[in-house]
């Protein structure tokens, strides 16, 4: 008979309850500082739902009304110099870290309001109703706080999008020296989602000072958490990766702050990240003021028992019970957290004949709508220019002597990415010595590129290091598309326009070389409809240097494109000089010509001037492909001059760069061109492994030379 032995996971695994005499133990000052945050977050959040309810908040008001104990609790074990990011429903995540900083000895509504409480309160208010003196002036609104000077690095309305992010603060945190900490708030529904359990799993094989903080408020929208999950104690996640974990009652704010104690004690000692699962209960539906028993999903006699534990009673229970303060006290709190909302209520309102209205002032102007998608480019004032000799070298040495340099002269710089640490250099070489020279700053990921990119875009939001992220090939960018599109490429417009977000993702395109559908894809067209992003494709060694120095300097996240057909040519490149940038937004013109302009970029640009033979074209490598990039100078000179437009690509037409391009040419130069713009680009079906069925996918020199004779001679 084979002989069973019961497994116990190694780290430790404990439920957390209080007593009265743990309440009667606990300091004063935090349980009236933990009653008057508790309060003003409550009443803050009852005026919010009161103006939605009015019609005065645009989109969603997802009220935390119930679970303010796992915030408050929480935030009052961290410090200033911690960071913490939240989820949709993170008014009072938010509100108390930002309290918590700009009252680090304690919140009293009674006899202490400070302008800077005022202030808080006034700004929160204002980006929830979308108005401009708001922290994002209005773009974020209920689902998009952030307050970066107070620690409170952001919430967001993906599940489970903003934990990546928090690895990437946490990984800062401890590379800088600190003994700082990250906390990451979450619900029961992104416990189940993948970018939380990736993040679960890197945070732990790099022990990072990580606390992920699960708000168990037992429904994600109408579907219970018993429903979602077959282990609904959600902290039975955290030993499953090697973390640490507690469970506690979220309604019971003593126990949620002691935990916390323990838990920040352990990563601040280096012991790695942890878990804190907090049972909690939300009185009211999803969003707006009516509870989920109003659709069906909960009962009335459910929705009771839970509101008979409300924490802000618990805390004002105890608080009482010790003789801390008087009835009389507690209701002096509560009338000073009224007046407060009512006085940010009357700078942002005024009334009407039938009610009140935002005041006409406080909306944002609207020309402020597309400011701040990417930043001014002022930090590349004084970028040096080329001013050294030039040699033949391979594309790939380019690639590796440019990232090495950089890295030497900027401790700020860090790679990563899969195998980037090993095989001489990652799959290609591009990291060939990196790891070696610079130990600790060359990290080889899990396979998770959505935790492991959006742990780079959390360094760069904390902006102490530059991430350079590497996708072994590109069509892995869609694993990681959240993170892309939704959180990096969105957050210096989201949070208001002006934080940089310096953030550099180096990718490769494989056509041609036999890795067939799911390796193979071009995804410039796909970036380029994407906003914030800028995009770079070089197509020589000389042209690889100067753009990633360049990109290196950006604030905006850039994506480096590279093809593998490129690492092994030579061409031009710099001997010593490895410092040089070349300016955004410039074209380089490889054939003068002015029968015919062909646009093209990347591995495309040798096929092109391959074609051409004989006709009298004009060959433009784009190097810059962004919407804010492009080099429309040099364009727009070359179509006045030959009247007739090629696109050339090797992409498939579906997804391809060249559809929105030639709509952007067709309308902006349309007086000036002979014909429609004609595009050559590869079939429709993705490169298959076949080596002939993957070369008839592809555009060859002759199709270039069959476009452009055709459209010339017609």
């Amino acid at each position: 008979m084979p002989t069973h032995r019961p497994l116990e996971p190694a780290p430790p695994w404990v439920e957390l309850t209080t007593t009265d005499d743990d309440w009667d133990r606990a300091d004063p000052h935090l349980l009236t500082t933990m009653l008057n945050q508790l309060v003003l977050i409550r009443t803050f959040e009852e005026y919010v739902l009161e103006l939605a309810a009015d019609g005065l908040v645009h989109g969603p008001a997802h009220s935390s009304i119930g679970q303010e104990g796992g915030a408050v609790g929480s935030v009052l074990a961290l410090s200033d110099g911690d960071t913490v990011n939240g989820s949709h429903r993170g008014h009072h995540q938010f509100l108390a870290k930002a309290l918590h900083h700009v009252v680090p000895k304690g919140l009293d509504l009674v006899e202490a309001v400070t302008d800077d409480v005022r202030t808080l309160v006034l700004r929160t208010l204002a980006e929830i109703c979308g108005l401009d003196r708001g922290f994002g002036h209005g773009r974020g609104g209920s689902m998009h706080l952030q307050w970066k000077q107070a620690g409170a690095m952001g919430t967001n309305a993906i599940v489970g999008g903003g934990v990546p992010l928090a690895a990437g603060y946490a990984w800062a945190h401890r590379q800088a020296g600190t003994d700082a900490v990250s906390v990451t708030y979450f619900g029961d529904g992104a416990a189940n989602i993948g970018s939380t359990l990736e993040t679960l799993n890197l945070a732990a094989a790099w022990r990072l000072p990580l606390c992920f903080f699960v708000e168990n408020n037992q429904y994600a929208v109408s579907t219970s958490v018993r429903e979602a999950t077959g282990e609904p104690r959600l902290s039975a996640r955290g030993p499953g990766f090697g973390i640490a974990a507690w469970r506690v009652d979220g309604m019971d704010p003593l126990a949620v702050h002691l935990a916390m104690t323990e838990a920040v004690a352990r990563m601040r000692a280096g012991d790695g990240p942890t878990l804190v699962e907090a049972d909690t209960y939300r009185f009211f539906h999803q969003n707006g003021p009516f509870p989920g028993s109003a659709f069906r999903y909960r009962t009335k006699e459910e929705e009771a028992a839970w509101r008979a534990r409300d924490p802000v009673d618990r805390v004002t229970g105890h608080v009482l019970r010790r003789g801390l303060l008087t009835a009389d006290q507690v209701a002096a709190v509560r009338d000073a957290a009224a007046e407060l909302l009512a006085s940010a209520g009357e700078v942002l309102l005024e009334p009407t004949a039938d009610g009140r209205r935002i005041r006409p002032a406080e909306w944002p102007d609207p020309a402020f709508v597309d400011v701040g998608i990417r930043g001014d480019l002022r930090e590349l004032n004084d970028a040096p220019e080329f001013a050294g000799e030039l040699t033949e070298m391979t594309f790939i040495d380019a690639v590796s002597g440019v990232l090495g340099r950089r890295m030497a002269i900027d401790p700020r710089v860090v790679v990563l990415g899969e195998d980037v640490h090993r095989l001489n250099g990652g799959t290609n070489g591009a990291t060939r010595g990196l790891a070696d020279a610079f130990p600790g700053r060359v990290l080889g990921t899990p396979i998770s590129e959505n935790a492991f990119t959006g742990l780079g875009g959390g360094i760069a939001l904390d902006g102490r290091f530059l991430p350079v992220v590497e996708f072994m090939y590109a069509d892995f960018m869609w694993v990681a598309a959240d993170q892309l599109f939704n959180q990096i490429g969105k957050a210096r417009h989201m949070f208001g326009g002006d934080g940089s977000v310096p953030f550099v993702l180096r990718s490769k395109v494989a056509m041609g070389t036999g890795y067939g559908s799911q390796h193979s894809m071009d995804p410039a067209g796909i970036f380029a409809t994407a906003p914030g992003w800028r995009i770079v494709a070089p197509s020589t060694p000389f042209d690889y240097v100067g753009l990633m120095n360049t990109a290196l300097r950006c604030e905006d996240p850039v994506l480096v494109l590279e093809h593998v057909d490129l690492y092994p040519s030579t061409g031009p490149g710099p001997v010593t000089d490895f410092d040089y940038c070349l300016p955004v937004g410039r074209a380089a013109v490889r054939r003068a010509g002015s029968a015919v302009t062909v646009l093209t970029y990347l591995g495309m640009v040798g096929v092109v001037l391959s074609g051409v033979g004989a006709v009298d074209a004009e060959v433009i490598d784009l190097r810059w492909l962004d919407r804010a990039s492009l080099d429309w100078d040099t364009i727009g000179a070359s179509v006045r001059k030959t009247n007739r437009v090629v696109i050339a690509e090797q992409g498939p037409p579906g997804t391809s760069y060249g559809g929105w391009l030639a709509d952007e040419i067709q309308r902006r130069y349309f007086d000036w061109l002979d014909a429609p713009v004609e595009r050559i680009t590869g079939r429709e079906a993705s490169p298959s492994i076949s080596a002939v069925l993957e070369r008839a996918a592809l555009p060859s020199p002759s199709d270039v030379a069959a476009v452009l004779a055709a459209l010339v001679d017609g």
